[in-house]
């Protein structure tokens, strides 16, 4: 029998992409006001025209008629949408600074995915207008721009519901959806304001801090400084920008957890759990790893280790050290890594897992509860072995049993990013590029971790810097988005009337 399917009505699409737009319009007033307050008129010029000229289009979508009731299509089409018309609109403010089309869209799409990759030859120089831009992308790209709408302008409802992809006991949990945005919003900016202040406290100047800190608690990984977290010059503040890192790829919505059900909820949180032993796995093989192949001291091979770990874990993106040249095996570990990534965007337990965009936690991969979901798959598999064929054995995760629907979407998700990965490697190494290095800036691309193995730069090709934007928009959604928007049946076929 023919599955039911309904295409998306355009005019809903159409309704909430310009209440969205209208959101990011307000926001584009923050490096307006940076680079008034820097004397830099020219590229204040085009960061008022965009604002105007988006907010002016978004306020005339906003007044078309669109029925209460969203899809989970169209839901996702409007996310997809704002991921991809955002950075396009920030594209003329940024090459004001000297750079071309493509270098500034590679820019602005690393920004707001929250990747932290960059074509630009050097920030050496770089105006202050920009630094700032690129770290303001970042952190509005982790928060995301659907949650800023469902804190502060769409109303309570179905839409709301539809959009932040929540189940009933989730909004029992925490109190409605709005309710939960705007509480996700309290958490990220306390975690920035803190995060901030702690590295000036630590003998950081206040821009820079300002930068690092929207970078880290974004897991974005753009610095001011070409050598990344070298550039600061104290180990404190590095391992600040870490543990800041660390905690944006934390789910947010943990925070709330702790503060509701205290210390207790770090204890029993299965996802913080996976996070911390990946982290700490990771950690002691990058350590031996430095010790046995590079001949770090064992104390230079713990710090780095450390910091790697967990910047690649969270999906950070900072380094200490010019990763094209440490050897293979760190490089093989740091994409496994990279691969697996932070924690997903709600706490245990969890609706589908089908996020797409949405905040819980800013890290990217294919998230450690995927990963827990697919060990205890393998697990279960193995254990029925020894088992009565008519025995029925369930999957359980944290005191829950997995759905099916859980299980498929987590071995789907897993087998499309890892196609995604071979497709996009291949593309390197058909181009002359060394295969392993390749690997390691595809699996960063689609983590959206921002490590690079130094492919990524002014000389890459037009065609790969593209393959690397795409893979960069898929990652950060989950790819499942993209194919929702591209698929006929998404577009073609019954609408429903309401």
């Amino acid at each position: 029998m023919r599955t039911l399917i309904y295409a998306v009505r355009p005019v809903s699409v159409l309704k909430y992409v310009g209440l969205l737009s209208c959101v990011f319009a307000s926001t584009t007033a923050v490096p307006l006001i940076v680079s008034l307050l820097y004397g830099d008129y020219r590229v204040s010029l085009r960061y008022g025209t965009v604002m105007a000229g988006v907010f002016v289009i978004g306020a005339c979508l906003m007044r078309l008629p669109a029925p209460k009731r969203l899809q989970s299509n169209e839901a996702m089409i409007i996310t997809a949408l704002m991921f991809l018309l955002t950075p396009l609109a920030m594209v003329w403010p940024v090459m004001a600074s000297g750079l071309g089309f493509t270098d500034a869209l590679f820019e602005t799409i690393s920004g707001v995915t929250t990747t932290g990759l960059t074509t630009t030859a050097t920030v050496a120089g770089m105006p202050e207008t920009f630094l700032f831009a690129r770290a303001w992308a970042q952190w509005l790209g982790g928060l995301g721009i659907v949650v800023l709408s469902l804190a502060a302008m769409i109303q309570p409802g179905l839409v709301a519901k539809r959009l932040g992809d929540m189940e009933d006991y989730e909004e029992d949990l925490i109190g409605g959806t709005r309710a939960r945005a705007r509480r996700v919003l309290v958490v990220y900016a306390v975690l920035t304001g803190a995060g901030v202040a702690a590295l000036a406290l630590l003998g950081v100047g206040w821009f820079e801090a300002i930068l690092y800190g929207f970078a880290a608690v974004s897991t974005g990984g753009f610095s001011p400084h070409d050598v990344s977290l070298a550039g600061l010059d104290n180990h404190p503040a590095q391992a600040m920008v870490i543990l800041l890192s660390a905690a944006g790829g934390i789910s947010l919505l943990l925070y709330i957890r702790v503060f509701r059900d205290g210390w207790r909820a770090l204890i029993t949180d299965r996802q913080l759990q996976g996070f911390l032993i990946a982290g700490v796995v990771t950690t002691l093989l990058l350590t031996g790893s430095f010790r046995m192949q590079s001949g770090y001291h064992w104390s230079r091979a713990i710090g780095q280790g450390a910091l790697h770990a967990l910047s690649a874990q969270s999906t950070a993106g900072f380094a200490a050290l010019n990763l094209a040249e440490i050897d293979a095996g760190s490089k093989l570990i740091l994409i496994v890594s990279m691969f697996t990534g932070g924690s997903i965007g709600s706490s245990w337990p969890l609706p589908a897992v089908r996020n797409s965009g949405s905040a819980g936690s800013t890290a990217g991969g294919i998230k450690i509860l995927r990963l827990l979901i697919l060990m205890r798959i393998l697990q279960l598999s193995i254990q029925r072995a020894g088992t009565p064929r008519n025995a029925v054995a369930e999957a359980h995760l944290g005191g829950s049993r997995l759905e099916s629907d859980e299980i498929q979407n987590a071995l789907c998700l897993a087998l499309v990013t890892v196609i995604v990965i071979f497709i996009s490697w291949l593309a390197f190494v058909s181009m002359g590029y060394n295969p392993l290095d390749s690997l390691f800036e595809v699996v960063s691309a689609v983590g959206t971790a921002g490590l690079s193995a130094g492919i990524t730069g002014p000389a890459l090709p037009g065609i790969l810097k593209a393959v690397l934007c795409a893979d960069m928009l898929l990652g950060r959604l989950e790819i499942f988005a993209w194919l929702v928007l591209l698929s006929p049946s998404t577009w073609i076929g019954n609408r429903l009337e309401e």
